[in-house]
C-alpha cells in the first residue's frame, strides 16, 4: 500500500480493520506503520468509552503487538458486573503476561479467583497450562522460587512435567525435596513407558545433583543403562562429553526411537 493510500486508510478504518491491518503484510507489517496503527487505536474512540469498547480496543492493541498500550487502555474503565470483572481481569492478565510484567500478571490471576488459588487449577488459560501453572511461572520470574514450587504442587495429581518444574524451583533451597519430586516424576514416566521423558528427567536430576555439590553417580548410571536399552545414541554421546562425531538424529519410528519404544515391554527404568 502506497504512503498516501495508507494515510487515507488509517483515518477511515474502523477498529476491526485496524486490528486486521496490523497483521496484514500488505498494510501494517512494517514497524513504523504498525506504530501508526497502534496510535490510531489509542485515539479511536472518545472518552468516556463504554466497557465493551475499552475491552475491544485493548484486544486490538494486544493483537497489534502492544501489550503496554493495551494495559493503559484497560485503565480507562473498571468492571461492574462479576462477568465484566472476569473478562477485564483475564484481559489484564493477557496484557501483563505478553508484556512480561509478571507482578501485574500474578496480581490479575490472584484477583480473578479472589485468593482461592485452588480454583486456578481448574482454569485453562493456555493449551495444557492451568492458571495455577501460569501463576507459578510468574512467581518464579519474580525470583520467588519457593512460592512458585508450592503453587505448582497445589495442582491435583501433578504430571511429571509439573513435578519437574517444581523440582527445578526447589533445588537451590531444598535439593533433597527436589530429588524426591524427580523420583516421583520418573515413576510416572516409567508407568507410562515414556522413556524419552524419563531420559530428560534423569538428565535434570544429574544436573541438579551436581549443582548441589553431589557426584550425581546415581542418575548418571541410570541414564547409561536406560539410554543403552532404548538405543538413544545421542544421549549416550552427550553423557560421554560430546567426544567423537555427533550421531545422526533418528526417526522416532525406527527401532529405538521414542514412538517405537513406547510400546516396548522389554524396557524398564533402572
Amino acid at each position: 500500500m502506497a504512503s498516501e493510500a495508507f494515510a487515507a486508510w488509517l483515518q477511515q478504518a474502523n477498529r476491526e480493520e485496524l486490528e486486521l491491518g496490523c497483521v496484514d503484510p500488505a498494510i501494517g507489517m512494517a514497524d513504523a506503520r504498525r506504530q501508526q496503527i497502534r496510535n490510531r487505536l489509542l485515539e479511536l474512540d472518545p472518552a468516556p468509552q463504554p466497557f465493551d469498547v475499552v475491552l475491544a480496543n485493548a484486544t486490538a492493541l494486544l493483537r497489534c503487538g502492544s501489550p503496554d498500550s493495551a494495559a493503559v487502555v484497560l485503565q480507562r474503565t473498571s468492571p461492574g458486573s462479576p462477568q465484566g470483572r472476569r473478562r477485564w481481569l483475564l484481559l489484564r492478565w493477557r496484557a501483563a503476561a505478553a508484556g512480561l510484567d509478571h507482578r501485574q500478571a500474578a496480581l490479575a490471576l490472584r484477583r480473578l479467583v479472589r485468593g482461592d488459588l485452588q480454583a486456578l487449577s481448574e482454569l485453562e488459560l493456555e493449551p495444557g497450562l492451568t492458571g495455577l501453572d501460569q501463576l507459578a511461572e510468574h512467581e518464579a520470574a519474580l525470583g520467588r522460587s519457593l512460592i512458585a514450587a508450592e503453587l505448582q504442587l497445589m495442582v491435583p495429581a501433578p504430571s511429571p512435567r509439573q513435578l519437574s518444574r517444581a523440582a527445578e524451583w526447589l533445588a537451590p533451597e531444598d535439593p533433597e525435596r527436589a530429588d524426591e519430586l524427580l523420583e516421583a516424576a520418573l515413576d510416572q514416566a516409567a508407568a507410562d513407558q515414556a522413556w524419552g521423558l524419563a531420559v530428560e528427567l534423569l538428565q535434570q536430576q544429574l544436573r541438579l545433583q551436581r549443582a548441589a555439590g553431589r557426584d550425581g553417580d546415581g542418575p548418571r548410571h541410570r541414564l547409561e543403562r536406560l539410554t543403552a536399552q532404548i538405543e538413544d545414541h545421542y544421549s549416550q554421546w552427550q553423557l560421554g562429553g560430546g567426544a567423537g562425531e555427533e550421531p545422526l538424529l533418528r526417526s522416532p519410528r525406527l527401532p529405538g526411537g521414542h514412538a517405537a519404544v513406547r510400546d516396548s515391554s522389554d524396557v524398564s527404568l533402572p
